[in-house]
């Protein structure tokens, strides 16, 4: 019987979605992550914005255009989300949320929509064998953020953490078939809260381990000096830093409950700067929330010119029912692709900037399809066997694709 398992959203269910794959295989299924021919097909869904969850409910049709007599179990945000959006639909025999996706390997057969309550502690996942170049760990899930615009937190629950013995354990296997490990989470900036620990604890308990360690999306408050001194203890850290923003404006900011300034964040920036000036520092920016005035998107632009970000994941507004802000409106679609355009023209720049300031630098790349990524996560193209980590020279930078070349 083959099985593919097609994971939709954040790098959390890809986490999942690798350890469902490796529990199949170990059964004695054919697997694959590619939707292809299968017997049955597992859909890991995702509801951050509309678009995602409306992807979620069309890999319906993507899967039965490849065998319309495939079963199909749904799990993930989206059905947690409303489980009603896929039940009846054809070819789905069972649905779940975003709880107990450890047992799926096991229901194949079964029917139904069950989707269970979150628990308060972390549950333990299928940890998956490397079948990826770079190895993500999944070290706490939930969130207590609770931003305005922001649906997770409803669907993933309150955060909870992994134990530093079971990521270290993990990680300790995993740099036998890996040359970079990367640290990820719904909310990691929280990491320990709920077990009495810390983010900075954990990182310290990983200084033994020999392969390149990266860390997923942050969240301005986790960066203290005793944070960065505790990764400079790390054998081989990537100095990238992937500091949520959203905002530049201090009373979008506000709005969106964010818990932050613009200062604060601009001070965490200098601090990381000192510790590593030659870092990548990437961020996410929401344009068009619906009560970001022409002048607050002004300071937006401001700020992030002067941060000068290395690359930057910039999205429109989604409005989600059911979060606070839904009950604010929304700007007109001409404003918000106005407002996109404005900040990925400025966001280009600083990009390219900072990806010449490496031209004519030894850089230590791990080599992908078609190049690979330094440790500051800049792209550079060139050849090499996948997963190697290789020391290249960059000698220009391509401006259409945004890569470096050799």
């Amino acid at each position: 019987m083959k099985v593919v398992v097609y994971n939709l959203g954040c790098k959390v269910n890809q986490y999942e979605s690798d350890g469902i794959l490796t529990k199949l295989s170990e059964l004695g299924y054919e697997v694959s992550d590619s939707l292809q021919f299968a017997d049955a097909y597992v859909l890991n869904t995702c509801a951050v914005t509309n678009e995602a969850e409306k992807k979620s409910r069309q890999a319906i049709s993507r899967c039965l255009n490849f065998n319309k007599d495939a079963k199909i179990i749904v799990c993930g945000c989206a059905s947690e989300h409303n489980s009603k959006q896929f039940e009846g639909k054809d070819g789905v025999t069972y649905i779940s949320g975003v709880a107990n996706k450890n047992k799926i390997p096991d229901i194949l057969n079964e029917k139904g929509v069950f989707v269970s309550k979150i628990e308060g502690k972390y549950e333990e996942e299928l940890q998956p064998d490397l079948v990826r170049t770079r190895a993500y760990v999944k070290i706490q899930d939930g969130c207590n953020n609770f931003c305005s615009y922001c649906i997770i937190p409803y669907l993933r629950g309150r955060s909870r953490s992994r134990s530093i013995e079971s990521v270290v354990a993990e990680c300790e296997k995993l740099q036998k078939s890996t040359n970079e490990i990367v640290l990820t989470g719904i909310d990691m900036s929280s990491y320990g809260l709920d077990i009495g620990s810390s983010l900075t604890e954990l990182i310290n308990s990983l200084k033994d381990i020999n392969v390149r360690i990266r860390l997923g999306s942050l969240e301005a408050r986790v960066i203290t000096k005793e944070f960065l001194q505790a990764t400079k203890s790390l054998k081989k850290f990537c100095p990238h830093f992937h500091l949520s923003l959203q905002s530049g404006d201090d009373n979008t900011l506000k709005n969106m409950n964010r818990k932050y300034t613009g200062a604060f964040y601009a001070e965490k920036v200098s601090l990381v700067r000192e510790f590593y000036p030659n870092s990548g520092i990437t961020t996410d920016l929401i344009c068009g929330f619906p009560t970001e005035t022409d002048k607050e998107f002004e300071n937006t632009l401001k700020f992030i010119d002067e941060i000068k970000f290395s690359d930057m994941h910039i999205f429109a507004y989604s409005k989600r029912e059911g979060t606070v802000a839904s009950k604010y409106g929304a700007l007109s679609g001409d404003i918000v692709k106005s407002r996109t355009k404005l900040a990925e023209r400025i966001a280009r720049k600083n990009k390219a900037d900072y990806y010449k300031s490496f031209i004519g630098k030894k850089v230590e790349i791990l080599m992908e399809n078609a190049g690979g990524y330094t440790r500051e996560y800049v792209k550079v193209l060139t050849s090499g066997i996948e997963g190697e980590l290789l020391k290249v020279v960059p000698t220009s930078y391509d401006e259409i694709n945004e890569v470096l070349l050799v």
